[in-house]
């Protein structure tokens, strides 16, 4: 994997789920980036130490970071749903999914792990990914979901309406998962108007700001490592 400059922490907790065919034993590297991350250098690094996992000479990887103001087309994108494309830099990608935004507040955690030790089923890990998702936010009192047809994690809203809090991007080359996640913690919720997120017009996008949860993402990385920890395995510096 290309040198980054990543700070470290390890942290250790109990009650694992050790009967998941999710977990595994052998620790995953854990690893934050305190600076913004170029978006095509984060592919590329991705990418080169995907390459390393299948074959045999790297460890797993989880890595957490934020981008710049950006918007990324995956597989699956509509062009007509990029509706402001001189709004900010746009990137194709070949992550899983449509239009998503990624930029300043919102925490994105790429997961760098070998499926050929976690069960070899794409469908159990983006769920996995999900639940993850779900019991970080549950530690600071949102209840959000899943649901049906649509990929995500989502809230229902005072109003009785839902709303897109985290959004899931994954692919899998050699059965080595890269990109993940995108939580949304407190970025700027109108930066979404430049496209239909994930291709959803019907459903509007939140933060856990704008839902009253004043947290700091170094406060939701804690909550995203120990959730972690219990659902896929160990970690290490």
């Amino acid at each position: 994997m290309a040198r980054l400059d990543f700070t470290h922490e390890t942290r250790h907790v109990t009650s694992m789920n050790t009967t998941s065919p999710l977990y595994s034993s052998t620790p995953v590297i854990w690893e934050t980036s305190a600076k913004s991350v170029d978006y095509p250098f984060a592919v590329e690094s991705m990418e080169a130490h995907v390459q390393s996992i299948a074959n045999g000479q790297a460890v797993e990887h989880v890595w957490l970071l934020e981008h710049e103001a950006m918007y990324s087309a995956g597989t699956s994108a509509n062009a007509n749903d990029l509706i402001t494309p001189d709004r900010f830099p746009v990137y194709t990608t070949g992550r899983g999914g449509q239009y998503t935004y990624h930029g300043p507040g919102q925490r994105v955690g790429y997961f760098m792990l070998d499926l050929k030790t976690r069960g070899r089923d794409v469908r159990a890990y983006v769920c996995g990914l999900e639940s993850l998702i779900i019991d970080t936010l549950a530690d600071f009192g949102i209840e959000s979901a899943r649901r049906t047809g649509r990929v995500g994690v989502w809230v229902n809203m005072p109003d009785g309406s839902e709303a897109k809090i985290a959004a899931l991007g994954v692919r899998i080359r050699k059965w080595v998962s890269f990109h993940g996640i995108a939580i949304n913690v407190n970025p700027d919720l109108s930066h979404f108007s430049g496209i239909v997120p994930c291709g959803i017009s019907e459903h509007g996008v939140t933060s856990m700001h704008a839902l009253g949860v004043k947290i700091s993402i170094t406060e939701l990385d804690v909550a995203l490592k120990t959730n972690f920890i219990k659902r896929f395995g160990p970690i290490e510096n």
